[in-house]
């Protein structure tokens, strides 16, 4: 059995968790403990980085110690400690990735540096036991793509957008009509009480 530990700081979420890997058996989560920014965003109605930078700081030492705790697995008994090392926003990750790097290298682990995007799209077979190959819709707050996931590392990208992902479309629609940060989720709450014919579009 194999035990990763893994760290997630790319933009406003500090995250960490500990995941099991039995040879063809699905993976399994251990841990996966995650600490929110919302409150220290919300007045400035978007993500500000160096904000979520000093935040990831703050609370990562904490966040670990955590997963490691709730996991029942000890530093000694990882066997790995895997990071995300980009996209994303540079202060957070420097502070995800600088924090994994000095834990591998005080325990001796070998350090993974984790694509933000691979792992989206490899999340699918975490919790649903997908097979290779298929076809992924990936949205988030950063990126919106339609990927070919052939296997690890075989990804073809068939489209994307070209101005603003998803997620920046939602907040940028939340600001301009009034509704609080974050945008997706009062956008959505806005919508399921609105007037669906209340416009008329051309077809």
């Amino acid at each position: 059995m194999i035990r990763v530990l893994g760290i997630e700081t790319s933009c406003d979420e500090t995250a960490a968790s500990v995941v099991a890997l039995d040879g063809g058996a699905a993976p399994e989560i251990l841990s996966n403990v995650v600490l929110s920014q919302i409150e220290e965003h919300a007045a400035f109605g978007g993500v500000v980085p160096e904000i979520a930078a000093r935040a990831h700081v703050e609370a990562l030492d904490g966040i670990v110690e955590a997963a490691l705790a709730d996991s029942s697995v000890s530093l000694d008994e990882v066997d790995a400690i895997a990071a995300t090392a980009g996209p994303g926003l540079v202060g957070g990750l420097i502070v995800g990735l600088m924090t994994a790097k000095a834990i591998a290298a005080a325990a001796n682990k070998p350090l993974i540096a984790i694509n933000h995007l691979e792992g989206h799209a490899l999340t699918a077979r975490l919790t649903d036991g997908l097979d290779f190959p298929y076809l992924l819709l990936l949205v988030s707050g950063g990126h919106t793509q339609i990927v070919a996931v052939r296997g690890v590392g075989d990804y073809q990208r068939w489209a994307t957008t070209i101005d603003d992902a998803l997620g920046e479309a939602f907040d940028k629609t939340a600001k301009m009509l009034g509704l609080p940060y974050p945008g997706g989720p009062n956008v959505e709450k806005a919508a399921a009480t609105g007037d669906a014919g209340g416009f008329a579009f051309p077809r």
